[in-house]
């Protein structure tokens, strides 16, 4: 499945008089709403994500009445909420962004090496996806945090290694039911080499269930991110993200509850709207559940 087949998919739809679901509506206006945020934080923030206003500090949301000029209230700093909440929509959707695209293309290539390599390569990849698969992905994190220390691109690449495994079981799946499918073997008897084969092919072939499965991965990375920050571990301060937004709300959620109400929400609706939209993409276009 590529984009133009998701989109042709939708026109089909609607022509044979099967709207979309409600809630598929709903989600994919919400990421809609969400990727318009984090590209145009600094046009919509109405103050910095470290601006500090301290005899401001805590106060109430003014959407629901207050006098100040913090639409979701401020924090122990006296910093904007809304302003720190959109600038860290940004930075973790970056970091779940690059975090899921690295994890696809280590699981993939690790994938397709296994397929076309067989034998102990083969072995020694799906072993490496066992143990992958076996162990807490966190004490991984914090293992690697503890001795390269903290940074942000070092955090989009610990994400990266959240995940790979899947990717490539089904890569390895996909690619080795290409080769029997006949279409390679012409190929590779028309003269057409390994590489050839594989990237302009059956990779563009097997491309929508690897997308399918980067959309139902993706919320996953978003709350591993959220994870990591809350422990500490991920983006630091001055920079802001969702998890660390929740991280600083621990203190005062019973003098300042909307410091991690509105984050929270963030995450939760992202999460499950990503959710729903995989879910939905892999019932549609996945040939395996028709």
């Amino acid at each position: 499945m590529s984009v133009i087949d998701l989109g042709r998919g939708l026109r089909i739809g609607r022509r044979r008089g099967k709207p979309l679901p409600a809630a598929i509506v709903v989600a994919f206006l919400w990421i809609a709403v969400i990727l318009v945020a984090s590209i145009a934080a600094p046009v919509i923030a109405p103050f910095g994500y470290a601006e500090q206003q301290p005899l401001l500090r805590l106060k109430p949301p003014a959407i629901l009445g207050y006098d100040n000029p913090f639409l979701f209230g401020s924090d122990h700093l006296g910093r904007d909420v809304f302003s720190r909440v959109l600038y860290g929509i940004r930075f973790s959707i970056i970091i779940a962004l690059f975090g899921t695209l690295l994890g696809m293309l280590l699981g993939v290539a690790l994938g397709m090496l296994a397929a076309r390599l067989r034998g102990w390569w083969e072995e020694t990849i799906m072993m490496l996806v066992d143990i992958q698969a076996s162990l807490p992905f966190i004490i991984f994190a914090i293992t690697v945090v503890a001795f390269f220390g903290k940074s942000f691109w070092l955090l989009v690449i610990i994400v990266g290694f959240a995940g790979w495994e899947r990717y490539a079981r089904l890569a390895r799946g996909l690619v080795l039911d290409a080769e029997t499918a006949g279409y390679a073997g012409a190929l590779r008897a028309l003269g057409a080499g390994s590489p050839r084969i594989y990237v302009r092919h059956i990779l563009p072939n097997i491309i929508g269930a690897l997308i399918v499965q980067m959309t139902l991965n993706f919320p996953e990375v978003i709350l591993l991110e959220t994870g990591l920050s809350f422990l500490g571990l991920g983006v630091q301060p001055p920079l802001t993200s969702l998890g660390l937004l929740v991280n600083e709300s621990r203190n005062y959620i019973v003098l300042a509850w909307w410091m991690a109400a509105v984050p929270g929400a963030v995450i939760v609706l992202t999460t499950l709207s990503v959710s729903l939209i995989g879910d939905w993409m892999r019932d549609r276009f996945d040939a395996r559940l028709r």
